[in-house]
């Protein structure tokens, strides 16, 4: 692994996937290195400081992804685990911060467990996915709690919109008897779009643990399945004075198995929202987005006995305003309202809380080839009280492609239910985790390619740490972690005699201020190479993924060996309408682990059919 990080360190570059579309507008036409969740507005890739990495459906297409945690393994500046096959719990580390110190909206809605504090990707359906925008550093400034690493926006399927109905297909099975099968409908009628889809992904699964010892080890060697059935909706109109409203639906339901005492889980996520913005005046803009997600799960045991149940329902409302100063200045100001309840079979102390924000942001272009942008924002949390946060940022664009970047900003990440008020272990007097970073980079865009490199270091004060007490043994949650974080981020992407290819490393040290051990469960190498064709109707690809050893405790004991996987990919097209594909994973079948003692898929394969009028 060291010999692979040193012989790709002088390689350096910008992820190729670069394109979004404006969710506001009633067309798909995609904006080309256009991205929204930086600044909450649109902005063009090259005027940004902020690193950005963006999907789209094409994107998720080609690479032939099953799943949310597949596609984003591998992401410059995000390091996944999962504690078993699909469907098993995963958690997303991005530039080294906490699981739970990352921000995730679906449609511009925060989504996530308020009890955990965290988001389970893996029940999110990829095949209701239009695009993902993943924005890497504090975010706070905008978006207020969680954003410390980051902001992961997840679209929903929005379809071409083409006044005649575009239908998309896809049904498909491979390995441990799993099949998918999906379908989207989408157009336009004058001045109103729709778009409509379904999707159902079962899979019989692999043993998700290998046995433990001690006296509460586990030793469940059985198949542990999942099952997701998932619907998507949207609808929406623009008047004649370019005003206009869309509302949306996701939902996401199933199950999942895993070993344990408590060995399946009953899940629900889902999303509903409406957005209307109209034009105030000429230079000003105004949106106001309402909505709820909600996060519910019931868990059993082995002999099929309800376990205990953890639902949370977030409610959401933002109004946006944007106004153009002039050609080089714009305005962003804005409000954000929260209220997160939780209904459980344990007792929580509370029930629910509420969050409001209040925030605005310049956006300028000095010079011609200076782009800088400034934010703050001001939280009042009915747990903790109020919170300032700031974020500034700047990107120069030399001659001969060069762009110098730097971006410095705090973050703060408000406790969870279970951190304020689970039973003997909540602690209602804990302060919100805060932070600060620094980045600084380098940016490169040529004929043969484009490039990126980047430097961060942030530090984390206040984490909230399992604490026991030594006279009852008792646990309590309390604020005595500190955290620094030092990384570099490499990205380059070219095409060369019909090839793409793109090529990532990350290089990572998250350690404990206190201990100086390493952070538990982040890779401190990653390296991710991708590389496609098309010979006329034949596409090929194949990905390799490569990552260091980790440590699964705070105390450094246990490792978990570092792994290179290789997949394969290729897709025939019949025509422009229908084409077959089909992906062979872990070539090599290379046994390895993310977390310890819970098991990866070995060598398998997956074939689809397709259908897109």
């Amino acid at each position: 692994m060291q010999k692979i990080i040193a012989g790709s360190i002088l390689l350096a570059g910008i992820n190729a996937q670069t394109q979004a579309q404006d969710n506001s507008t009633n067309n798909s036409l995609e904006l080309p290195n256009m991205v929204v969740t930086a600044t909450r507005t649109e902005v063009v890739k090259n005027q940004l400081s902020a690193a950005a990495t963006v999907y789209t459906r094409e994107d998720i297409d080609r690479l032939q992804v099953k799943t949310l945690p597949e596609l984003l393994k591998g992401t410059t500046g995000v390091d996944i685990t999962q504690a078993g096959g699909y469907g098993k719990t995963t958690s997303l580390f991005m530039r080294g911060t906490n699981s739970d110190q990352v921000l995730v909206l679906i449609d511009g809605i925060k989504a996530g467990s308020a009890t955990l504090g965290t988001t389970s990707f893996e029940f999110i359906p990829v095949d209701q996915i239009e695009r993902i925008e993943i924005i890497r550093g504090p975010q706070s400034s905008l978006y207020g709690s969680e954003a410390m690493g980051g902001v992961i926006q997840i679209f929903t399927r929005k379809g071409n919109m083409q006044e005649k109905p575009s239908i998309s297909l896809v049904g498909g099975g491979g390995s441990y008897n799993t099949y998918n099968l999906a379908g989207t409908v989408s157009g336009k009628w004058k001045n109103s779009w729709y778009t409509l889809g379904s999707s159902r992904f079962d899979s019989q699964g692999f043993n998700a643990r290998q046995p433990t010892p001690g006296r509460f080890g586990v030793n469940q060697p059985d198949h542990d399945g999942y099952q997701n059935t998932a619907v998507n909706a949207r609808l929406g109109h623009r008047f004649e004075n370019n005003a206009e409203v869309e509302a949306f639906f996701m939902r996401a339901e199933g199950k999942t198995e895993y070993d344990g005492f408590q060995d399946k889980t009953e899940f629900v996520n889902q999303v509903v929202g409406v957005t209307g913005s109209m034009d105030i005046v000429e230079d000003w803009r105004s949106t106001l987005r309402l909505g709820q997600s909600r996060d519910d799960s019931d868990q059993f045991a082995p002999d099929g006995d309800f376990a205990s149940q953890f639902n949370s329902t977030r409610w959401n409302a933002s109004w946006l305003n944007q106004f153009t100063l002039s050609d080089e200045h714009q305005l962003i100001a804005g409000a954000d309202y929260r209220l997160d309840q939780v209904d459980s079979s344990e007792t929580f102390a509370e029930s629910s809380r509420y969050d409001v924000g209040v925030f605005t942001e310049l956006r300028s272009q000095l010079w011609d080839d200076h782009f800088v942008n400034a934010s703050v924002r001001w939280d009042e949390n009915e747990a903790f009280g109020d919170y300032v946060t700031g974020n500034a940022g700047w990107r120069y664009n030399w001659n001969y492609g060069i762009s110098l970047l730097a971006n410095f900003g705090n973050a703060f990440k408000a406790p969870s239910f279970n951190d304020l008020y689970f039973p003997n272990y909540g602690n209602p007097n804990l302060k919100p985790e805060e932070s600060t970073s620094f980045e600084a980079g380098l940016a490169g865009n040529h004929d043969w390619g484009q490039w990126e490199i980047r430097a961060y270091h942030t530090n984390i004060d206040n984490l909230i740490t399992p604490t026991m007490d030594a006279v009852t043994f008792d646990f309590s949650a309390q604020n005595i972690g500190k955290a620094q974080i030092d990384g570099i981020e490499t990205e380059i992407g070219t095409q060369l005699m019909g090839w793409n290819g793109k090529l990532s490393m990350n290089l990572l040290g998250p350690k404990s201020r206190e201990t100086n051990k390493i952070l538990p469960r982040r890779a401190q190498e990653t390296l991710a190479f991708d590389l496609s064709r098309s010979f006329g109707a034949v596409d090929v690809g194949a990905n390799v993924l490569a990552q260091g050893e980790r440590f699964d405790d705070i105390q450094n004991t246990i490792r978990v060996a570092g792994y290179v996987t290789v997949d394969l990919r290729s897709a025939y097209h019949f025509n422009k309408n229908w084409m077959v594909s089909a992906k062979l994973n872990n070539l090599l079948d290379k046994n390895y682990q993310t977390v310890d003692t819970f098991n990866s898929a070995g060598r398998n394969f997956f074939v689809s059919i397709h259908y897109n009028n």
